[in-house]
């Protein structure tokens, strides 16, 4: 049987199940405790969650890799500071691995149980701990609530498949509006996936240059009257593939955001029609990347745009 669980654990992709986990939306809150010396420490965390009511508990998880986990071990107690979605810089900073004194120019005060609890938050809850567990490459630490306290009245920051949420709600508005202009859009079609065909003519598999030329066809199979969902997958579905074959992780992630204002465009903006017009264009693009062949993968796609846009 440890054989089986070990063929088990080697199935699961890192890159997958980050990706995935990433589907489920979380607060940011910056987690804070005091060294032995009594300074102040902290980082940025979305693992925090609830327990138990009653008792009052609370835990958070922290990487092994973590150079604060010592301090958090020796320490008898945390604070859990929610993040306004005003805060994103705070959340940076707390995260950057090259910013040494993380509360240097931060309004922070100490708390009931000298923890420190940082200004403007949602939300903070001081706590003693309860329990530490080690869970394969993490430490989870359970905390009793001893102090609470709300904060500003405002929405929270949330982090969600790899970015923060109020970006994309942002991106939203601007596109439902029509604050977006066309040529912006285009502009940056053609360079995020101009760059993003260039990488995958060298790095993409065959499988993933299969899945760009399906994504295509998958397009031209819808009927005329194919309901509005459908077309929105579709398209969302071509830039996808052409996004995983590239190996990228951050142009994944902008591509990401792009789908987004695709989206909504094509909810809210676009006359959405069945335009078969396109339907070479996009096998253009899939044929040259078949080739490995970048700058013609990028005319198609300039090309593509083009079009779409005389449409």
């Amino acid at each position: 049987m440890p054989e089986v669980a070990e063929d088990l654990r080697r199935a699961i992709e890192p890159a997958q199940l980050r990706q995935l986990l990433g589907c489920f939306p979380t607060g940011v809150a910056v987690i804070t405790t005091c060294t032995p010396e009594g300074q102040p420490a902290g980082l940025t965390c979305n693992s925090f969650s609830s327990v138990s009511l009653d008792p009052p508990l609370v835990l958070f998880s922290l990487r092994n890799a973590s150079r604060l986990l010592p301090t958090f071990q020796a320490a008898t107690g945390f604070a859990i500071n929610i993040l306004s979605q005003q805060q994103d810089a705070l959340s940076g900073r707390f995260a950057s691995s090259r910013i040494e004194d993380k509360f240097e120019g931060v309004a922070w005060r100490a708390g009931g149980l000298g923890m420190p609890l940082i200004d403007d938050c949602l939300a903070s809850f001081e706590c003693r701990v309860h329990a530490v567990h080690e869970a394969g490459d993490h430490t989870i630490f359970i905390g009793e609530v001893r102090h609470l306290s709300a904060g500003v009245p405002d929405q929270a920051l949330v982090f969600y498949k790899g970015a923060y949420m109020m970006l994309a709600e942002s991106l939203r508005k601007l596109v439902v509006e029509g604050r977006l202009g066309d040529a912006d859009i285009d502009e940056a079609y053609r360079t995020l996936y101009g760059t993003l065909l260039r990488l995958a003519s060298e790095r993409a598999t065959e499988a993933e240059l299969d899945a760009v030329r399906e994504a295509a066809d998958a397009i031209e199979a819808h009927p005329d009257d194919a309901p509005l969902k459908e077309r929105i997958a579709s398209a969302s579905a071509f830039f996808a593939s052409i996004a995983a074959a590239g190996h990228n992780e951050a142009l994944t992630l902008m591509a990401q955001t792009m789908t987004s204002v695709l989206r909504e465009r094509m909810t809210h903006v676009l006359s959405v029609r069945s335009r078969p017009d396109l339907f070479p264009l996009r096998r253009k693009v899939a044929h040259a990347l078949r080739r490995r062949d970048p700058e013609g993968a990028a005319a198609a796609l300039d090309e593509l745009i083009t079009q779409l846009r005389k449409g």
